[in-house]
């Protein structure tokens, strides 16, 4: 009993021994771990945010009828370019039969008061002439002839009113009848006219549809949208968690889905002061002037993105953000420098603005430094493959 116990003891040192030697010789035949480097290298570091939206015309004119009625002929189309005063579309008056019954008794009203005017100023006239012949041989005093005189002078300028009332009166009539009147010449109410210079956006009406005249209560019928598409902006909006980095006067670069390999410069003009909820999130309207767009057309309306630049740094020395560590007391960035063969030294540095790439060095390693890729390693063992 005893020597079994004893071969059982000897055999296990043996293989414990002869494992030992195996992991001994399997270490030995390991590669030695490395560890890569990079280099710093000069780089442009740009940090932006991004908003979506859309171009739209920086100032759209919406062109109107002051009368309301049928439209009788468009002559612009959508596309085209017309200049201030352009003949747009011409309007059919449908007269409204209680305004134009209004129209003709206030004609007939205006006309009763010219007579009773005229007939008043006749006898005035006649007075006058008596009294002015007594005045003349000094029978009257001056004081009655002036009375005589003021009362012969306000008949005669209420006949003037009279007949200025008559003439208004059928002129309302004309226009309510048939939208223009003798005299109007190009300011007829019958034809709409651009009243500014641009291209034509949109024309939401025909010819036969029935039009709204433009008044206190009534915005009136739209006829045309106008717009000077040569002067674009971008029209977008950002989230509440970026809107206290940004502000007014900062670049932006404009890039439009249907425009590909080109980007355009812009500047941002324009914050909203005051957000709006959508999606359950806060969203703030921001607009920026688009610049030297001559070259290119843009249609009003094309989805963008516009990147809004918070900093840029140009030509700086720069290494990948990866390679930064930090420690852990003080919370200082640091990098480790190659000394030796696989020897490494630790060096603070100075970080500048980073993209989340690339980060800014501006102070404590030079760009003939090789630095400790701390993560990576090299010459992995064939048996840990």
């Amino acid at each position: 009993m005893k020597r079994t116990t004893t071969v059982i003891i000897l055999l296990v040192i043996v293989a414990a021994f002869a494992s030992a030697l195996i992991y001994l010789w399997q270490k030995n035949q390991e590669d030695p771990i490395t560890y890569a480097t990079q280099m710093a290298s000069n780089q442009t570091i740009v940090v932006k945010t991004m908003a979506t939206g859309s171009i739209v015309p920086k100032e759209e004119v919406l062109i109107k009828s002051n009368i309301s009625g049928v439209i009788e002929e468009i002559f612009i189309e959508a596309g085209e370019y017309v200049k201030q005063g352009d003949l747009i579309a011409q309007i059919r008056v449908i007269p409204n039969v209680s305004n134009l019954t209004s129209a003709k008794n206030n004609i007939a009203s205006n006309r009763n008061a010219l007579q009773t005017a005229e007939i008043n100023f006749k006898t005035q006239k006649s007075i006058y002439d008596r009294q002015k012949e007594l005045f003349d041989n000094g029978v009257i005093s001056t004081n009655d002839f002036d009375q005589v005189n003021n009362t012969y002078l306000q008949a005669k300028q209420r006949v003037e009113q009279s007949r200025i009332d008559v003439t208004q009166s059928r002129q309302n009539y004309d226009i309510i009848k048939t939208g223009t009147t003798s005299g109007l010449g190009s300011v007829a109410q019958t034809q709409v006219r651009a009243t500014v210079s641009g291209m034509v956006l949109d024309v939401p009406v025909r010819a036969g549809n029935q039009v709204i005249e433009a008044n206190n209560f009534n915005e009136g019928t739209s006829i045309a949208s106008l717009a000077d598409v040569r002067q674009m902006i971008f029209e977008g909006k950002v989230d509440e968690s970026e809107v206290g980095k940004i502000k007014e006067g900062l670049p932006l670069e404009i890039t439009v889905g249907a425009i590909e390999n080109l980007k355009f410069d812009a500047v941002l003009d324009y914050i909203a002061p005051k957000g709006v909820a959508e999606n359950g999130a806060i969203q703030f309207e921001i607009k920026g002037s688009l610049k030297k767009i001559d070259s290119t057309f843009i249609r009003a309306g094309l989805s963008a993105n516009a990147s809004i630049i918070l900093e840029k740094a140009e030509n700086v020395l720069a290494i990948e953000e990866a390679l930064v560590q930090y420690d852990r007391e003080t919370k200082k960035p640091y990098v480790e420098i190659e000394i030796g063969d696989q020897e490494y030294e630790r060096k603070d540095v100075e970080l500048g603005i980073s993209d989340g790439i690339f980060v800014e060095i501006k102070n404590g390693i030079t760009k003939d430094d090789k630095i400790k890729v701390w993560n990576q390693i090299q010459g992995i063992s064939k048996y840990a493959q």
